[in-house]
């Protein structure tokens, strides 16, 4: 093979790889502009390796974005330890695809990859790793570079930590599409009964603007209190911009149901939702900071694995 033929095979390689790289990396990081890079990093280690060595590509990218997935999250750590406000993931577009699935869904919904925050870097990759993608665990072993005995051990104490933390509810796809429709026309039209009845009583509300741009630095808590947050909306100006001026999509964001708010000139901030076992909501969380807005800004939709 001469060396422009090897250099398309190995092209071809990673790419057939591609978007599993992104969905392991975006699961253990939790943001879209990370993801991206250590992909981009875990391509030039691939191709700087000697490949006739390699007797699994699947196997080894995903050790190389394993690793440089844990290496960033230990390293930026103290930035999010410090952060304005509550820190929330930086949100995507998703398709159909990833909707519909299930499992895939979930592992990416905005409710999941907050709790993951809580987990060590360590614990966060094995979690992804076996729950979302099925390893088993000598494969997870040898992508985290660990004995089988210690990434049990992390296994256990991850899946025991989000089970506490994150109740699965089985709430239909459609319903959960048609309760965030009738919430947003209930914001927007100020219609707070409405909100009332699609709001859980324990419903809490999470907003981050990163301290560029002025949200709630705490959860608001409480079904009549973010009720009446949210049918202001429709009448007060939000960003400097008027409710005239904003305009508002229902979409696809982190596999569920999500609304993404623009100005005249920008993307304003997106609102994704969780639900109980009712199907009402209980959690939303509201991402205002720009500078985790431009994933959702690009429009460009992730199908995720």
């Amino acid at each position: 093979m001469t060396q422009p033929q090897q250099a398309d095979a190995d092209q071809l390689a990673f790419q057939q790889y591609r978007t599993l790289l992104f969905s392991v990396a975006y699961r253990i990081l939790g943001t879209a502009a990370d993801a991206e890079d250590v992909v981009q990093d875990a391509w030039l280690k691939w191709s700087a390796a000697d490949r006739s060595q390699v007797a699994d590509p699947k196997a080894y990218l995903t050790r190389i974005i394993s690793n440089l997935a844990m290496e960033l999250l230990r390293s930026t750590r103290h930035q999010r330890e410090t952060y304005v406000g509550p820190w929330l993931p930086e949100p995507i577009l998703t398709g159909p695809d990833t909707a519909d699935g299930v499992v895939a869904a979930d592992s990416v919904s905005m409710a999941l990859l907050v709790v993951l925050e809580t987990l060590s870097p360590l614990e966060r990759a094995v979690f992804v790793l076996k729950e979302v993608f099925a390893f088993s665990y000598g494969e997870i072993a040898q992508a985290v570079e660990r004995s089988e005995p210690a990434v049990r051990q992390a296994a256990h104490r991850a899946r025991e930590h989000v089970q506490a933390r994150r109740p699965r509810f089985a709430t239909d796809r459609t319903r959960q599409h048609d309760v965030a429709e009738r919430f947003f026309a209930a914001a927007t039209g100020g219609d707070i009964n409405t909100l009332m009845e699609l709001l859980s009583p324990d419903v809490t509300l999470w907003t981050d603007g990163g301290g560029k741009v002025r949200q709630a630095l705490k959860p608001v808590i409480g079904l009549e209190t973010v009720a009446r947050w949210f049918a202001a909306l429709g009448s007060t100006s939000y960003q400097g911009v008027e409710p005239g001026q904003m305009r508002a999509e229902l979409t696809s964001i982190n596999g569920g149901p999500g609304l993404v708010f623009q100005g005249p000139d920008r993307v304003i901030a997106t609102m994704t939702f969780d639900f109980d076992a009712e199907g009402r909501i209980s959690a939303i969380h509201n991402v205002a900071n720009p500078d985790k807005l431009h994933a959702v800004a690009d429009g460009t939709r992730h199908e995720l694995t």
